[in-house]
């Protein structure tokens, strides 16, 4: 860890990013209002879960795509000081596009060498429309996007597993499959909290995970909440 001159840890950067499915498919069913309520719910969870934590400095982003992609929170913003905008749904699953929208704020610069790996949750419920492939592994193929702890939560029985785990990297770590808004909002929180914490301190965790990097452990993600049958997407 870096010292400042009097003696005091330096804190480092964590980079946070949600990357979210914004296509037409996350009209239905209030899905994608559900995935708005999930995040605004977490963000106080995230802020207790930075605050145990003073030696990294979480910044938090997201990042939406449907036709193209678009950074929906552009600019780097510390957690303490994040709002979170609705998103709105419509158009295709341009995935791919949103790959190389994180690779490129992954590279060095913008990126910091002495940062901590950054914690990137894709959120889809259908499958990619463009190149997803060949965008992810521009992705992988820069030290940070590789490094990165990279979680995936597919929501409905109509999404594509099989980009999300190839995003995820790591057949150890299983693709979150959301079902109703429940589920939804307790993955969010995990992400937000128990995987960040393991991103901002990977010795300290216990029942964990490897990350697809390999240099953070992640704790197991929370079980699926059971509801009733007219409420599952």
């Amino acid at each position: 860890m870096v010292r400042r001159p009097g003696g005091e840890l330096a804190s480092r950067p964590l980079h946070f990013i949600w990357i979210c499915d914004c296509s037409g498919s996350m009209q239905s069913d209030g899905k994608i209002q559900s995935l708005n309520n999930a995040i605004r719910e977490a963000i106080p969870h995230m802020l207790r879960a930075a605050e145990e934590n003073p030696h990294a400095q979480v910044f938090v982003r997201a990042l939406k795509f449907s036709d193209g992609a678009q950074w929906h929170i552009a600019q780097p913003t510390p957690v303490a000081d994040f709002k979170w905008t609705d998103l709105q749904a419509g158009g295709v699953t341009d995935m791919g596009r949103a790959m190389q929208m994180a690779a490129e704020q992954l590279k060095i610069p913008p990126m910091s060498e002495r940062a901590l790996p950054p914690v990137l949750v894709l959120i889809s419920d259908g499958q990619p429309t463009d190149d997803f492939r060949g965008s992810l592994a521009e992705l992988l193929d820069i030290p940070w996007g590789k490094r990165a702890v990279r979680i995936a939560i597919a929501i409905g029985d109509d999404a594509d597993h099989e980009p999300l785990q190839a995003f995820i990297g790591n057949p150890e770590i299983p693709v979150l499959q959301a079902n109703n808004s429940e589920t939804l909002v307790n993955y969010i929180k995990w992400a937000s909290t128990a995987v960040l914490k393991a991103a901002s301190s990977p010795a300290s965790q216990s029942k964990t995970m490897k990350s697809a990097g390999g240099n953070v452990q992640i704790p197991a993600p929370p079980p699926v909440v059971s509801t009733p049958t007219e409420d599952v997407w």
